[in-house]
């Protein structure tokens, strides 16, 4: 088996790296909807811990991710040495923090509040347990929309800007490579960053997937009292759910913020969330492969059917709005997919078995 997928391996990681290169010749808008995706994948790979593994579903996630971007928002721009004079005469050249610091802080900060979300949810389970995390998502958002009185800490509606970008290895991402005559794009570097970040992110959720921490987790998704009444801790196992994911999702927050250059409450909506649960629930619960697929797709899919739908717009004198025809197709899409896969579009050989079971008596 082995030997049969290391070409296929090969030829996957060869694809991966030319990837970047060949779409920015068509523009580096085609890049940025790859950057993007990559950024979506390790939302959903977080994620997928939570409600795939553990099977506790989190319908505000995007709280997670909005705490990243503001950490490294926070650390890597002018925004707290303007506002405050205490840390200007602490920082007289400003306050720019390097990656390999921010990283590691947005991390530990998002699984804080991964642990502050789960400590008061314990207890709760389907339905209540969804409304509790939609409504920590939104106060969150809510909580830095107002954020800018009586200290203007994350200056309310207005965002903050003026982010530096990252530096890897003493290489400015923010500006084109040129190597031996060969230009390399800004959104092609940060495509690496991301790809790099994602496949570590993957290679973590696989090993924690056929650990005795995962095996607890999916005892619990199944049947939570019968894993209680085996010996299994499930409050601290839950909890250790919540700070896992929640630590994917601040690092690709914070890789948002570098990326981005801004960041604002508006990004983090009660829609991403959601956008991000149907990247889990449509690619297939609890399976890394499915995960990364959907993730792909609902990401990716309406920013291509974007350039798709103008033609179709033009066609009928602009009496289609694009956006909702966007809107409408991907929409139409999820259904039919929903419809014909309901166990996901990759969903894992395991999960459901009882499901099937059920169908085939």
């Amino acid at each position: 088996m082995k030997s049969n997928k290391t070409p296929t391996t090969a030829l996957l990681g060869l694809g991966l790296v030319l990837l970047p290169l060949l779409l920015q010749n068509y523009g580096d808008a085609w890049v940025r909807i790859a950057d993007m995706a990559l950024l979506y994948v390790l939302l959903a790979v977080g994620l997928n811990i939570v409600v795939g593994y553990a099977g506790l579903l989190d319908l505000g996630f995007v709280a997670f991710f909005a705490v990243g971007a503001y950490v490294y928002a926070l650390l890597a721009s002018p925004h707290l040495t303007d506002m405050f004079p205490a840390i200007a005469a602490m920082f007289p050249s400003g306050l720019h923090a390097p990656l390999w610091f921010i990283l590691p802080v947005a991390a530990a900060a998002a699984g804080l509040f991964g642990l502050l979300l789960g400590a008061p949810t314990l207890k709760l389970r389907g339905d209540y347990l969804a409304i509790v995390t939609l409504g920590f998502g939104e106060i969150i958002r809510v909580f830095l929309n107002n954020l800018d009185q009586p200290y203007n800490i994350s200056n309310g509606p207005k965002g903050i800007d003026q982010i530096d970008s990252f530096s890897f290895f003493g290489i400015q991402l923010g500006k084109k490579l040129d190597i031996g005559g060969f230009e390399i794009t800004s959104v092609s570097l940060h495509f690496y960053l991301f790809l790099s970040l994602v496949l570590i992110a993957i290679l973590i959720s696989h090993r924690i997937q056929h650990s005795r921490i995962g095996r607890a987790w999916m005892a619990i998704r199944e049947d939570e009292i019968a894993a209680k009444a085996m010996g299994l801790n499930t409050r601290n196992l839950k909890l250790l759910a919540f700070g896992m994911g929640a630590t994917f999702g601040g690092v690709s927050g914070a890789m948002f913020a570098g990326f981005q250059g801004f960041v604002s409450p508006e990004s983090f909506s009660l829609m991403e969330s959601v956008m991000i649960v149907a990247m889990v629930v449509l690619g297939g619960l609890g399976h890394l492969p499915g995960v990364i697929l959907g993730a792909i797709l609902l990401s990716a899919l309406p920013e291509v059917l974007r350039y798709l739908v103008g033609p179709l717009q033009t066609l009928t004198d602009g009496r289609l709005d694009a956006a909702i025809l966007r809107q409408l197709l991907i929409a139409m899409a999820m259904i039919i997919i929903m419809l014909v896969r309901p166990r996901g579009l990759w969903p894992s050989p395991e999960h459901g078995k009882s499901l099937l079971a059920k169908e085939g008596a």
